[in-house]
């Protein structure tokens, strides 16, 4: 149990028990080792215990890696005592930081998704074409739909890829989450034809921004 675990972590890019059924699926057929063997039969609480297992060896073994929890599954990470050697191996471009009209747009679609444009827009008071647009390049925002209003406007999410670079395992982690969620905030005029390409009806804030 814990070898096949530890094996499938190690391949995978991020591993949870549900991943035991599939990883199942695809065993050929008579292979003795794997099928039918504990791991196939295992609980995905099992499957649970095997990775906490394997989590507190690695730190009494002072492995240069640890198991750590992140959205949906454990992800197999270098411990950030090795980072700095790491780094020295691998370096990669410093990723520009967000500026804080891109952060304060990111936290509104954050708390309040999913949700339009236009209503981002009126709690900002600017327009955020641009800033929406870094958003959705940089994997932190998607398109996850269109609005039940009239003129159907598109409507916007964070990724799973936002959990991961901020640390979080759902968006409940988020400070003061429920506090934020429930905050009386401006939204936009419901008018016929409200859009995100800028159609007749669509409130027109007074600045622009990028």
């Amino acid at each position: 149990m814990i070898q096949c675990t530890n094996a499938l972590l190690k391949i995978a890019q991020r591993f949870n028990a549900g991943e035991k059924q599939r990883a199942k699926r695809r065993v050929p057929a008579g292979t003795k080792e794997l099928s039918p063997n504990e791991f196939a039969r295992a609980t995905e609480s099992e499957i649970a215990a095997a990775l906490e297992q394997l989590r507190i060896e690695y730190i009494q073994e002072q492995r240069a890696f640890q198991i750590v929890e992140k959205a949906e599954g454990c992800q197999l990470v270098t411990d950030p005592a090795f980072a700095r050697w790491v780094r020295q191996l691998f370096p990669a471009p410093k990723p520009a930081r967000l500026t804080a009209p891109a952060l304060e747009t990111l936290a509104i679609i954050a708390y309040r998704q999913p949700i339009t444009r236009a209503d981002v827009e009126a709690v900002r008071g600017v327009t955020i074409d641009g800033v929406l647009q870094t958003l959705m390049e940089r994997g932190l925002v998607k398109i996850s739909g269109r609005a039940e209003v009239p003129g159907r406007p598109l409507l916007y999410e964070t990724t799973q890829f936002f959990l991961d670079h901020f640390g979080l395992r759902t968006l409940d982690e988020l400070p003061n989450v429920e506090e934020l969620r429930t905050r009386h905030l401006p939204v936009a005029r419901s008018a016929a034809g409200i859009g995100d390409a800028g159609r007749p009806g669509s409130p027109t804030p007074a600045t622009t921004e990028s």
